[in-house]
């Protein structure tokens, strides 16, 4: 299953962001640490070309400590990329986030050179709960909800620093496959755009082969060594008391009692994907979509 997610007002997010990108002097993109290359737009990166970058790793509080230092390493030996971390417990980020802008843009400070950075994100990367933080003030909608923020607005963290933040948006075609898995299971996508028990599937299979003792632990089920994704949603499932008439496991609210877990971070600091890994399934997911253009070129035989 290829999951996709663009709706309508994205759109519009992109033609703002062309527009804004011309006066911008840094970009701040929001990543969520549990999957920080999944939640890296890769249309924002083609939209923000040239332009120093701040990647912030938010929710660090949820993601796998060790994991993250190997995240923030890599996007640190970027060209012009600064990175940290954020997380929930912080409620002062804004000093470190304007000493980094400047670092990537020192002669932007004063009224006469006033500081202008563009944040953006995926939905539901937690960009308008930080911008509230920042501020010490309601200025964002926040919500469990991809999809919240409409609107572009301007903030004014210091005299000389402005902020532009810009609803969260996706790319219209998503083409490594286990990304989209993984945006689903944070909350990125929309719920109508991906099947839960699929995507529970998928994460489920991840967890045995990573974090088998996060399951152990939650669920209080020791699987045997070899046990499918399959197995453990039906264990779980069971466990849970989510059982349909005749005995049968209701695999669709099993597959919701995992997706929730991983968001709330029940099942402990998860991190659904190292530096290397998604390299392999960017090159991957390449791979395959140029495979899929190149099909879509051939002309039809025609037959006699």
């Amino acid at each position: 299953m290829a999951i996709q997610w663009f709706p309508g007002h994205m759109h519009l997010t992109k033609k703002a962001i062309q527009e804004r990108i011309k006066a911008i002097d840094v970009v701040i993109e929001l990543l969520d640490a549990r999957l920080p290359g999944s939640s890296a737009n890769p249309m924002l990166a083609e939209l923000t070309s040239g332009k120093p970058g701040l990647k912030v790793l938010n929710k660090q509080d949820l993601a796998d400590p060790a994991r993250s230092a190997l995240w923030l390493a890599h996007y640190n030996a970027l060209p012009a990329t600064r990175a940290m971390a954020l997380d929930a417990s912080e409620t002062t980020p804004a000093r470190r986030l304007i000493s980094a802008c400047h670092e990537l843009a020192p002669g932007r400070s004063g009224m006469a050179k006033p500081m202008r950075v563009l944040i953006c994100g995926i939905p539901n990367v937690g960009k308008s709960t930080l911008i509230n933080t920042l501020t010490g003030k309601r200025v964002a909608k926040t919500g469990d909800e991809a999809g919240i923020t409409k609107l572009e607005q301007r903030i004014v963290l210091a005299d000389d620093f402005y902020l532009y933040d810009t609803p969260g948006v996706l790319w219209p075609r998503i083409i490594v496959a286990r990304s989209g898995y993984n945006l689903a299971a944070s909350g990125a996508i929309g719920r109508n755009a991906f099947n839960e028990e699929e995507v529970a599937l998928e994460l489920l299979g991840y967890l045995i082969r990573h974090y088998p003792g996060a399951l152990a632990s939650r669920y209080g089920i020791e699987m045997p060594p070899g046990a499918t994704d399959e197995q453990m949603l039906g264990a779980i499932g069971r466990q849970r008391g989510a059982v349909l008439s005749g005995g049968r496991i209701n695999l669709q609210k099993a597959a919701e009692i995992v997706i929730h877990d991983l968001r709330t971070a029940n099942l402990g600091r998860i991190t659904l994907e190292t530096p290397g890994e998604f390299a392999a399934w960017r090159t991957e997911g390449e791979k395959v979509d140029a495979e899929r253009q190149l099909k879509k070129k051939k002309p039809l035989c025609s037959t006699q």
